[in-house]
């Protein structure tokens, strides 16, 4: 039975920030991961690290951690991370009325760190590319990641030079009480950690089942210029996030604009559609995303949601585009707040998110999970 300070099972977004902060810790460390390399929803997603779009209090906190980790791993692991921000777009009236709301109060009075961009400033950007918006919140500590490449590069950091060992291709069929029966034998541990994204059944499924909780199926594009290309080079957003975000979806205008869509587009509030567009390191655009809740996650795409991500894309962009790509992503949804840490017993601690900003806050929950354990 090999023994280590601390063991994390699985090896996602959640489960490496348990990993790299117990590793930097000086403490020894092995992650189980039932695949062969990790490919749930840290490498579906967008890579947006959204500070500016969370939610006040512990969530904007977290974001504004999660941030400052990033960029201490960035450096380290090797992988690439725009650091310029991001730009929520206002489309109509409604929209650039949420984002004024925010700007006069909330923005100020919870410390968020962004500026409003009139018309006319906009359209100073990319050559005017743009300026068929009313106005944009400019959102000052937002980053991006391209995950895909992200999660293999802190993987070989974590194993080359922490030292972490990683048991790929391993399933962790049980973990208690520091000690873990996987697919290769048995391990123990100080402490474990166990990440398991939204599989609520191989682990701890007693712990699960009182939160009732669901998945979130996305429908996601990667796409290239056709026509007019230019130089993206920070993500963009429209107002229809303002209706999804915590840091918006609370204000009165928010609620206004939400009515709005549903008299206007109800075909995208059904589906969960908020335009999220973020470029790529090789030039692509990662587009989407809609939302379709329940217990799992049936496999088949509807085409009317890619077209309408498509035209909503283009039109923001005004530009013509070609898809090369398109996937699913699935993640932890509607549990009893944006994530959970639950404490299965006095060795075993386990955390899971309930929404898609794992990117977001991952590396904070991590960092404040095991310090709590250890320090």
């Amino acid at each position: 039975m090999k023994t280590y300070d601390v063991v994390v099972v699985g090896a996602g977004m959640l489960g490496v920030a348990h990993a790299w902060a117990a590793a930097r810790r000086g403490l020894s460390v092995a992650v189980v991961e039932r695949s062969r390399s990790a490919h749930g929803a840290t490498v579906r997603n967008f890579g947006q690290v959204l500070v500016t779009g969370q939610a006040p209090g512990l969530m904007a906190r977290h974001a504004r951690q999660a941030r400052e980790l990033w960029l201490q791993l960035a450096a380290k692991a090797g992988f690439h991370v725009r650091a310029n921000g991001c730009l929520v777009l206002a489309r109509t009236a409604e929209e650039e009325d949420v984002l004024q709301e925010f700007a006069d109060t909330r923005m100020h009075a919870e410390g968020y760190r962004a500026e409003m961009l009139s018309g006319r400033e906009l359209g100073r950007l990319y050559e005017g590319r743009l300026d068929h918006h009313r106005s944009a919140l400019r959102g000052l500590d937002d980053l991006q990641i391209y995950s895909r490449e992200a999660l293999p590069a802190i993987t070989s950091y974590l194993a080359e030079g922490l030292g972490v060992q990683f048991f790929n291709a391993t399933l962790a069929r049980c973990a208690t009480a520091g000690e873990i029966h996987t697919s290769a034998g048995e391990l123990r541990a100080r402490h474990v950690f166990v990440c398991p994204g939204h599989d609520y059944l191989t682990l701890y499924p007693d712990l699960f089942a009182p939160l009732k909780l669901e998945v979130s199926r996305l429908q996601m594009l990667r796409a290239r210029f056709e026509t007019h290309a230019f130089d993206l080079d920070r993500p963009l957003l429209t107002g229809l996030s303002c209706v999804h975000y915590g840091a918006f979806s609370d204000l009165p205008s928010a609620q206004v604009l939400r009515r709005t869509l549903e008299r206007r587009h109800p075909m995208l509030l059904e589906n969960g559609i908020h335009l999220l567009i973020s470029p790529t390191p090789h030039g692509d655009l990662i587009i989407g995303d809609s939302h379709a809740y329940g217990e799992d996650a049936p496999p088949f795409n509807d085409e009317a949601v890619d077209d309408a991500l498509l035209d909503l894309a283009a039109q923001t962009l005004a530009c013509r585009l070609r898809v090369v790509e398109r996937w699913q992503g699935v993640y932890g949804a509607h549990g009893p707040a944006p994530f959970s840490v639950l404490q299965a017993d006095p060795q075993t601690t386990v955390a899971v998110m309930h929404s898609g900003v794992g990117m977001t806050v991952g590396l904070a929950i991590g960092e404040n999970a095991v310090a709590a354990v250890f320090g």
